[in-house]
């Protein structure tokens, strides 16, 4: 699509936003950037946009000549699909894109491009770094933080990227193609925007509809919505697997992680590739992201060697299950990132001793059920916060919990964790809600927690 000299809409003045209307000024469209907040500070946001040709600012509204206008509509994530005002430019037939979409329309070289409901920000840093190992041009971006948008006229036709795309950033591709796809799982989440589990699911798998039998998606076997997915995949499918051996596809073995592939002449062929205590992550969520990692960077072109290197090398990605220290003989992790109960079922499960547990925030319509069964007798004191604390104490009483501690602040619900807590036991930050309400994202909320347990012991 032709939109130079013309106006694109952009509809949010966060990261994403100001992303896309960075590329858009660098490639001779018109830029206006909308945020239906009209309390923000026009100046404000041109400070964060910087200098940007021909943008401009409008908040509140948009008037209906600047509407007519328009040839392009550029959504951020956090914009719904059915937002009311985007109706009036399906109606008159104008394309509406997101980040992901905009920034692949620039974009040169070859991508790998992962989702799942948990593991996504963990196997992109990931590839990531196996990708810097041994090319010299790479980039991550996406859902991780760093907008697509940002780097995207910075790609050589030798550039690798590897790209952490949410469902959010799903609902908006047209055109999206990787090289390499990746659907790590997919459990309920975000249903207060997708409504329905059927609506979630096709829209993870989105992200191989434009591939052909040339590229290849990497599946988990376990997963019963991804391995259903597998026989009807456009692109050739490897799975892998944490719990039983694999004819073809990356599994785990013992505490082996192994590889099979059928070669035309010799048939099936086993390879031992490295032993899970060998790595500094914790947890079995950690092991299939590692497996789905190997697969994407073999597939990819990366020596085994040098993907194996750079797994025993690699560290938690900061706010998953994230070590942060040990106090008064207590062990403190910060999972702030376990926004939803699947992700927190993976944290609880990666402990090993008795656990003191903060959960609760904002609630996205999640039942929390398999997280509280989960807890397998280890969780000696659970406290809660937030917008859920009520919804989820009632659903642990029904499974049994008896010591449950409701607190009003953050501050408060450390404060009793450290009161609960005995040496040898551990103290875990993995809410099963999203951090909204109470912080702006689950970064400031992990940040503190970090901060909390440096000031224990210091007066």
């Amino acid at each position: 699509m032709n939109i130079q000299g013309k106006k694109v809409l952009i509809v949010g003045s966060g990261k994403s936003g100001i992303g896309a209307a960075r590329l858009l000024g660098k490639t001779g469209a018109h830029p206006v950037l909308f945020d239906s907040n009209d309390t923000l500070e026009k100046d404000k946001i041109r400070e964060k946009a910087g200098e940007i040709p021909e943008l401009e600012i409008l908040l509140g509204v948009v008037p209906e000549e600047v509407q007519k206008e328009i040839a392009l509509v550029v959504i951020s994530p956090g914009v719904p699909v059915d937002a009311p005002e985007l109706a009036k430019y399906r109606e008159r037939q104008i394309p509406i894109w997101g980040e992901i979409e905009l920034a692949y329309a620039f974009a040169k070289g070859r991508i790998a491009a992962i989702t799942g409901t948990n593991g996504k920000t963990t196997t992109t840093t990931l590839v990531g770094e196996i990708f810097g190992a041994f090319y010299s041009s790479v980039y991550v971006v996406g859902n991780i933080g760093n907008p697509y948008t940002d780097v995207a006229l910075e790609t050589k036709e030798d550039t690798v990227t590897a790209a952490e795309i949410s469902s959010f950033q799903l609902e908006t591709i047209h055109t999206f193609k990787p090289q390499v796809s990746a659907i790590l799982n997919i459990t309920p989440d975000h249903l207060n925007r997708h409504h329905t589990m059927e609506c979630y699911v096709k829209t993870k798998e989105a992200i191989a509809r434009n591939q052909t039998g040339e590229d290849v998606c990497v599946l988990n076997y376990e997963d019963s919505y991804t391995r259903d997915f597998g026989s009807r995949c456009p692109a050739r499918v490897i799975f892998f697997s944490s719990k039983r051996e694999l004819e073809e596809g990356i599994y785990l073995e013992g505490d082996e992680i192994c590889m099979a592939v059928q070669l035309p002449e010799k048939g099936r062929e086993k390879q031992v590739l490295m032993n899970i205590h060998d790595m500094n992550l914790v947890g079995m969520c950690n092991v299939e992201n590692v497996m789905a990692a190997i697969a994407i960077c073999h597939t990819m072109g990366v020596p085994m060697d040098v993907i194996l290197k750079t797994v025993r090398e690699f560290k938690a990605v900061e706010h998953r299950i994230e070590f942060v220290g040990v106090k008064g003989g207590v062990a403190y992790y910060n999972d702030s990132k376990g926004t939803n109960p699947d992700a927190a079922i993976q944290g609880i499960r990666a402990m090993d001793r008795p656990t003191v547990l903060i959960g609760g925030g904002y609630d996205k319509e999640s039942q929390y059920d398999e997280w509280i069964e989960a807890f397998d007798g280890k969780v000696k004191a659970l406290v809660l916060i937030g917008q859920t604390r009520d919804k989820i104490a009632a659903c642990a009483r029904a499974h049994g919990v008896k010591n449950i501690i409701l607190a009003d602040t953050f501050e408060e619900a450390f404060a009793i964790c450290v009161e609960q807590a005995a040496p040898g036991d551990a103290v875990l930050l993995s809410p099963a809600c999203a951090s909204w309400g109470m912080f702006p994202n689950y970064e400031v909320r992990g940040k503190m927690f970090k901060e909390l347990v440096e000031k224990i012991g210091v007066q």
